[in-house]
């Protein structure tokens, strides 16, 4: 059976990166088959850990590392990740970063192709794992033509179709909704039941941990002992105006020749704060694009209030090109005519500290921030933000809602596409399922 043994390990990332402290701090843990939660707030050193696992670090990100690491028996420091991708499988936090191939199911096959499997084998373990994740009606899907939680359970299924010994995930959930949510988990603890290490990082522990699994908690690069997650939130926003900020008439809009919605009418106000929720794939990200005149409609009318309008796509890698984080957020007040005064935003959503670092070299959470500091900054009109909370911990999502909160008090429009429940409950005055095609509003706005 796998195992995953680490003694003493300290890491630090090349000086180059300006992180000039240890990631890793004299961590020791030995996990046996079954499930681990890995839990710590941005930046506490889970992605690190989880990177180590399958020899990323140090072989791909360079660095140094002290102590001892074996995984499924094998040495990580002196074993080829070449010879470590046979028996750990991992599922980034960005999976769109890993794909390589055009449709569903060539990417799910690649690892397995990759690992020299005969033909029979490979295809009887891709149509395994399609089917495991639920997603074989997707086989023949292109995946840019997918939503972020279809993309995520694509990766899933590709990890799966290698077969591993060692199963880790980074921030698995992030964007799946309820259901696929719950599916996962379900997968997951078959998977530990039958003999798997299955080692997972979440912010949200509760969507996939059960009471036989451990949880390890990460705080500046050590092991220390868990904290209990913040479970409820109350929406403390105003009313809005009846200003009308944006409205579509009659909308309908395809992807990848599929229509996704169909003869939408919906409208925000000014200061109004709008959560689409609904099942992946449903449109909630299609809808985004529409109200942001990325993607023109198939039929309808788009009307938008004068005024900048700033999108966070659910990717925010894409958008994060400048040499530090401080220096994408002036670019953007430069684009908008304003001061280029960073430090507010980089207050609110807590980057002071990593303000001149390279926004590529931080972990997920603190990209998504940085990512958002560079939309927001200088009060757009209206905020587009797609899975704004992916990746951010407690502290983070409480960030990012007084920072919503400050652009609606100001006179902006904010819509978000979320499954985050309670992020909805905190900061939105009205609540809009996107599914099939179609919308109900499941919370009403408050009256002005």
């Amino acid at each position: 059976m796998a195992t995953v043994q680490l003694e003493q390990v300290w890491y630090w990332y090349p000086q180059w990166t300006g992180q000039p402290e240890a990631a890793l701090r004299d961590v020791t843990v030995d996990l046996a088959p079954g499930l681990t939660m890995v839990g710590g707030d941005s930046g506490a050193g889970k992605s690190t850990f989880l990177r180590l696992l399958n020899g990323l670090v140090p072989h791909f990100h360079g660095g140094r590392l002290a102590g001892r690491c074996r995984v499924a028996d094998l040495d990580v420091l002196t074993t080829p990740t070449r010879r470590l991708a046979r028996h750990v499988a991992f599922v980034f936090q960005d999976p769109e970063v890993g794909f390589v191939r055009g449709t569903v199911e060539r990417e799910v096959a690649f690892g397995a192709e990759n690992l020299g499997l005969r033909p029979a084998d490979i295809r009887r373990q891709v149509d395994e794992a399609l089917h495991r994740v639920g997603v074989a009606h997707l086989a023949r899907r292109r995946l840019n033509t997918l939503s972020g939680g279809e993309r995520q359970r694509v990766a899933l299924s590709a990890a799966l179709a290698t077969a591993p010994d060692v199963l880790v995930l980074d921030e698995p959930t992030s964007q799946l909704d309820d259901p696929g949510a719950a599916t996962l988990a379900g997968l997951l603890a078959d998977l530990a039941v039958a003999g798997h290490v299955v080692v997972v990082a979440e912010h949200r522990l509760g969507r996939i941990a059960s009471n036989t699994a451990r949880i390890l908690a990460f705080s500046d690069g050590c092991l220390v002992a868990p904290s209990k997650p913040v479970v409820g939130m109350h929406s403390t926003l105003a009313p809005c105006g009846g200003v009308e900020a944006w409205a579509l008439e009659g909308v309908s809009a395809a992807v990848g020749g599929r229509t996704v919605l169909d003869g939408i009418d919906l409208a925000a106000s000014v200061g109004e704060v709008v959560a689409l929720t609904g099942p992946n794939g449903a449109g909630k990200t299609t809808l985004l694009r529409i109200i942001a005149g990325l993607l023109a409609p198939l039929a309808g009318q788009v009307a938008r209030r004068p005024g900048r309008v700033a999108y966070l796509p659910q990717d925010p890698s894409s958008l994060l090109y400048r040499p530090s984080v401080r220096a994408e957020v002036e670019q953007t007040l430069r684009w908008s005519d304003l001061p280029d005064d960073a430090t507010p935003i980089l207050n609110a959503l807590g980057l002071t500290g990593v303000a001149e670092q390279d926004p590529r070299d931080l972990s997920g959470g603190q990209r998504q921030r940085a990512a958002l500091a560079a939309v927001v900054a200088g009060r757009p009109a209206l905020a587009l933000l797609d899975e704004p909370t992916r990746g951010m911990d407690s502290s983070a999502r409480a960030a990012l809602a007084a920072v919503v909160s400050d652009l609606a008090a100001g006179g902006g429009s904010v819509v978000l596409a979320t499954h985050d429940s309670h992020l909805a409950a905190q900061i939105a005055h009205r609540t809009v399922r996107v599914d099939a095609g179609t919308i109900s509003t499941l919370v009403p706005r408050a009256a002005p």
